[in-house]
């Protein structure tokens, strides 16, 4: 069966790649946006594969890898009264957010920076580069997520 491709969101300043490295797993939790929750409890699958993006960042770009682990799973602060990303409307069986598991794989020597992304023809179609998008984990393609990498050893 074939892997999914993904990129995955986070500020270095709340989760980095070097705090994922040191962690081995965490649980990507706290994304609030219905589509991105799509991708994480329908679109994901254990084995998939995801890059890492530094947004808000000095430089921004893609900065690692890691892999699915696990099935999809109600994410907890959604349940936390006083948590920014609490949510009234969840309930344990009728939860709003989900979260997945992610587990480090690689780190990159250098970023690859959001303007090499723009400038690579073979990513033009690339959701990430799309005028507007926000989404915090978005869908890749195999040859994408290929070059992306061929583009970090360079």
């Amino acid at each position: 069966m074939a892997k999914g491709h993904w990129l995955v969101k986070t500020e270095p300043e709340v989760y980095s790649i070097e705090d994922l490295q040191r962690d081995g797993t965490t649980v990507w939790d706290r994304v609030r946006n219905h589509q991105a929750k799509l991708s994480l409890r329908e679109g994901m699958k254990p084995g998939d594969l995801a890059l890492i993006y530094h947004s808000n960042a000095d430089p921004t770009g893609v900065v690692g890898t890691a892999t699915v682990v696990g099935e999809a799973m109600p994410d907890e602060t959604q349940f936390r009264k006083g948590d920014e990303a609490f949510e009234p409307r969840a309930t344990r069986t009728n939860p709003v957010w989900w979260a997945r598991t992610l587990r480090f794989e690689r780190r990159f020597k250098a970023c690859v920076e959001l303007g090499s992304l723009r400038a690579e023809p073979a990513l033009a179609e690339m959701k990430l580069l799309a005028r507007g998008n926000r989404l915090s984990v978005l869908p890749v393609t195999a040859a994408e997520f290929e070059r992306i990498l061929r583009m970090a050893k360079a």
